[in-house]
């Protein structure tokens, strides 16, 4: 018989997904990956980013999310766009939509068990009130700058919930 208790020495998985996965999706990454190790967690969390589309599978993220990224000690250098996967839902804990088309299209190919995994990131905004981090592609060098400062709000917000998954009560009897 399985146990229907959770494992709690395998890590808590994040995938953060939007378009392309050459801006927002990869900026969080970097982000949140960046906020974890300072909270002592690199080892009991995992961070990717991925696409609805494939349209930039296998390139660097936009060079213009790297720099604003990087002015703020983000880097974004080593990551590589690739495409959502159906498996994605099965190795993930958590799948984060950086608008509503992205949501929809990942909710299309998400598996019914796994719906409650899929999420925004906007849900975890603690001091913006978005309902999306919007898409800076075709805009000027002060999108990617809203972007760095939503997605710096929502992994703060998405920290505090990641820590309290850590801290379940089946991983600390009290």
């Amino acid at each position: 018989m399985k146990s229907t208790v959770p494992d709690t020495t395998a890590p808590y998985r994040v995938l953060f997904v939007c378009m392309g996965n050459i801006c927002r999706s990869p900026t969080a990454h970097g982000v949140f990956e960046t906020m974890v190790v300072r909270a002592g967690l690199g080892k009991r969390v995992q961070v990717d980013s991925a696409g609805t589309h494939s349209y930039h599978a296998g390139a660097t993220p936009d060079a213009r999310s790297q720099e604003h990224a990087l002015k703020r000690g983000y880097d974004l250098s080593g990551q590589r766009a690739r495409q959502l996967r159906a498996s994605d839902f099965d190795d993930f804990d958590l799948v984060l939509a950086m608008d509503w088309d992205n949501l929809a299209l990942a909710q299309a190919m998400c598996p019914p068990q796994h719906v409650r995994k899929l999420r925004r990131l906007a849900e975890f905004f603690e001091q913006h009130d978005s309902a999306v981090v919007p898409d800076p592609y075709l805009g000027g060098t002060q999108g990617f700058e809203d972007v760095l400062d939503l997605v710096e709000d929502g992994c703060t917000g998405l920290l505090r919930h990641v820590q309290q998954q850590l801290r379940a009560p089946w991983a600390d009897p009290e």
